[in-house]
């Protein structure tokens, strides 16, 4: 196959083209924006060693794109450029739309004119779900409500019903309705939207995968709206006491960079594209205090030396853990790296790029 990688340089999609170019012919189109690529070389050099080709170009240039995909004439096509980072999104709303909802339009307009494209695969997000599927007391199955203001800064951080009610977070599928809770959410759903809606009536495919919170070696150091565990990295080998926000018990789902990339890869090579969308994840929930204490042994560090402030921020989610049956029934998929093995290498390669120390 002819393979097309939108945001192909970077921390997933490098290692996404790494996997495929042995037996595809691969083009990358990134905007190698500096917030993201500055100081970290790897995954650019990762594309060079495996041959994919790489065009340097923006998806909110509608020219350049279409020159792109017209050139690589892909059969398959996976969109992982956006802006990413709930929080800044609330700061930079225009920036956020014009990557993510307008390159999309974009996007759909040069596969339209291109015609070869038979398959697209959108990185989704979990984020989409809000606070997600929860239980009620009485074992009911119901989308939590988004958390109050006046609730939070009461400490009160648990989901609860509008009329009080006690919930449970369980893992949350693609049957639960969303209900997203940020700038960043709402453009990755409209991408889903788009491009559900774009090819109706034609051949093409389209498949989505929903991620939780991906890590491992290569994730920005320097970008201060990147994984939580890269920027922990970062501040333990300065010394900083980490801050954690709420109480402590906000809970993640953290998957490997490479047990991401094989999901796309399996998910552009199975036979039938499946029709539900798939959420990628390691299906286990780490809360961000067990993991601060965690990367803190790993660097040999007291595993006290952090802070739990009570601060909070817009569009945060208190659970985010995912049902990931639907990927391993659609395509076999289950995640290989486990959680400590994920951490040591992070560690080793975090050490390596702040202080030069050999892994």
């Amino acid at each position: 196959m002819r393979v097309f990688i939108t945001g192909g340089a970077g921390f997933i999609g490098s290692r996404l083209a790494e996997k495929l170019s042995s037996a595809h012919h691969v083009t990358v189109f990134d905007s190698l924006l500096p917030q993201v690529h500055e100081g970290n070389p790897e995954n650019q050099a990762r594309l060079k060693a495996c041959g994919a080709e790489l065009i340097i170009g923006d998806v909110r240039d509608a020219a350049s794109l279409s020159d792109a995909i017209r050139t690589a004439r892909p059969d398959l096509l996976y969109h992982l450029a956006a802006e990413t980072g709930t929080g800044q999104s609330f700061d930079l709303p225009v920036r956020y739309s014009d990557v993510n909802v307008m390159g999309t339009a974009h996007l759909i307009e040069a596969i339209r004119d291109a015609r070869t494209v038979k398959r697209v695969i959108l990185a989704g997000s979990r984020s989409v779900y809000g606070e997600g599927a929860h239980h009620t007391a009485e074992g009911t199955l119901v989308v939590a409500p988004e958390r109050s203001v006046t609730d939070m800064e009461n400490a009160n951080f648990e989901c609860r019903l509008q009329a009080g009610g006690k919930l449970t977070p369980v893992p949350t599928n693609a049957d639960c309705p969303v209900a997203p809770a940020s700038i960043y959410a709402s453009t990755k759903l409209m991408q889903e939207y788009m491009l559900g809606q774009a090819f109706w009536g034609t051949d093409v495919q389209v498949g989505i995968l929903r991620l939780q919170n991906v890590f491992g070696p290569g994730q920005s150091l320097n970008n201060p709206y990147t994984g939580v565990l890269s920027i922990f990295s970062r501040q333990i080998q300065e010394g900083a006491s980490l801050n954690i926000y709420e109480d402590g018990t906000i809970t993640r789902d953290f998957v490997h960079v490479e047990d991401v990339a094989q999901a796309f890869a399996m998910m552009g090579q199975v036979e039938t594209m499946p029709s539900d969308i798939l959420d990628i994840g390691s299906g286990q929930a780490t809360t961000i205090l067990e993991i601060a204490q965690m990367l803190l042994a790993l660097f040999d560090q007291p595993t006290d030396k952090f802070k739990i402030t009570g601060q909070f921020r817009p569009g945060d989610i208190r659970y985010a853990v995912a049902d990931i049956s639907r990927a391993q029934d659609h395509l076999g998929w289950t995640p290989q790296v486990p959680l400590s093995e994920g951490l040591r290498q992070l560690a080793a390669w975090s050490r390596k790029e702040v202080s030069g120390e050999t892994a």
